[in-house]
């Protein structure tokens, strides 16, 4: 119903939306210091204001919920759908080739520039499908709410304030992340340990370690210091280890120490497998060492008997499990530093839906019990699922095959997004299956064509679930 004219009246707009969104993407939006007014800095603050001038200025009414998240509302009837979306990015990073990062350009059939689609893109997009069901005086019997965001990329604390005001509607979703529909998410355990021993002057020896850069990224390098040992030895153990994990060490030789550098691949911590860590490559490097006996050897190499290299399951912790709706557990070191008297951890573990508290967090606080480590979490992320065969989400798998002629499907997805802790939130493209965008990447893009259709899809299920 109303295909015809949805189709005519976003491909007639498709220009002015690209000119919407290179003017929301000029701005620089990434979180920045606080200012009286601008919780998220200025940059985040004008975006905001840019934003909902613009969709004051097709006819909405707006809101500004004290410069964390604006809304604009397409009508003033009962509450049905909303769409959450954000206007803050990441950083610019560097490695630009195409555009500068807050220059869009459009260079063929892609739109250059940091928030092309992720998520300022998406969100005019949005915009202009509720422009087209309110320009073509489509008849609804319930309302459709943009929610803008500010603080998506650091930590959502915008959408906790939004919320502590609003009620959730009886449906959300959020284009930040692709078609068809991600309706469940894992949960998460951030397993956050230590340890303390008494220190040795024994040589050969460890004198410090330190690995990892954030708790969800696989360490791509990590360092140790040792010292008492020769060039021989050291080289030997970095050949062997090598052959063994792939991992390349880097060796530089002072009077009396060595700094030794492991390089592995860095991954995402979602898809730990993806990489290879550098981390737990270095521990097993300094295990095949001739370190003298102590304690903080012991603890090491109990350590990676609990996560050894190569294990992204969990397996030797004893937490591997699966399910059918979210796929397997996975797990990745990322975080650690050692001294000589004691160590300080962090895995990054995103658990199925059949995980709880009880067959994941108290299982590995009791086994790093047993090997002399303290788990300090007393908590898990949970995950989040929502009913694949509910009218919300089958109404949005039939627009989308409608729209795109592909298999509408729902998947699972390790990371979260801005609706895992809505009850009936689900994430909603806004871009096609096998496309990668580059989202906080150099040369990030969105193509032009996916976000004309993500505006159809969204008018189409305006109109399907608001009639």
């Amino acid at each position: 119903m109303y295909r015809k004219e949805i189709e005519e009246y976003i491909e007639s707009h498709k220009q002015e939306m690209i000119e919407d969104i290179c003017t929301l993407c000029r701005i620089n939006s990434e979180k920045m210091t606080y200012r009286e007014g601008m919780p998220y800095g200025p940059g985040a603050f004008d975006a905001l204001d840019e934003a909902l001038a613009i969709a004051e200025s097709y006819g909405f009414s707006i809101t500004n919920y004290d410069n964390y998240v604006g809304t604009a509302d397409l009508n003033d009837k009962e509450r049905q759908l909303d769409i959450l979306a954000h206007l803050d990015v990441v950083p610019a990073g560097e490695g630009w080739k195409e555009t500068e990062p807050f220059e869009p350009v459009v260079k063929g059939d892609k739109l250059f520039g940091r928030g092309t689609a992720d998520d300022k893109g998406p969100a005019v997009a949005a915009l202009y499908a509720m422009r087209a069901v309110k320009d073509l005086n489509i008849p609804l019997k319930k309302n459709v709410r943009l929610i803008l965001g500010t603080d998506e990329e650091c930590g959502s604390s915008d959408i906790d304030h939004y919320y502590s005001i609003e009620e959730e509607a009886p449906m959300t979703f959020s284009p930040d992340g692709s078609f068809p529909v991600v309706n469940t998410e894992k949960g998460g355990l951030n397993g956050h340990f230590t340890a303390e021993w008494t220190a040795s002057d024994l040589l050969p020896k460890l004198v410090c370690l330190e690995a990892g850069t954030k708790v969800n990224v696989v360490p791509g390098k990590a360092c140790a210091v040792v010292a008492g040992i020769d060039a021989e030895a050291l080289e030997h153990a970095a050949a062997e280890c090598e052959k063994k994990t792939g991992i390349r060490f880097e060796l530089k030789l002072d009077e009396d120490t060595a700094t030794i550098t492991a390089i592995g691949e860095s991954a995402h911590a979602s898809l730990p497998e993806e990489g290879n860590n550098a981390l737990t490559g270095l521990l097993l490097y300094l295990t095949e060492l001739p370190l003298a006996k102590c304690e903080q050897m012991t603890m090491i190499r109990r350590l990676l008997e609990l996560i050894p290299h190569g294990d992204t399951s969990g397996e030797a912790l004893g937490i591997a499990m699966e399910d059918e709706l979210s796929g397997s557990l996975t797990l990745a070191f990322s975080l650690l530093k050692v001294t000589e008297s004691g160590l300080e951890g962090t895995f990054d573990s995103r658990c199925p839906v059949c995980a709880t508290e009880e067959n994941v967090l108290e299982v590995v606080r009791r086994n790093m019990a047993k090997k002399g480590l303290t788990l300090h979490n007393d908590s898990m992320k949970p995950p989040h699922h929502v009913d694949g065969n509910s009218e919300f989400v089958k109404t949005l798998l039939h627009a989308y095959e409608s729209y795109t002629g592909r298999k509408g499907e729902c998947v699972s997805m390790g990371g979260g997004t801005y609706v895992h802790s809505l009850k009936n939130g689900v994430a909603f493209g806004a871009s096609m299956p096998g496309t990668d965008n580059r989202m906080h990447g150099a040369d990030e893009y969105a193509v032009i064509e996916e976000l004309t259709v993500s505006a159809k899809i969204f008018a189409q299920v305006i109109v399907d679930l608001c009639s």
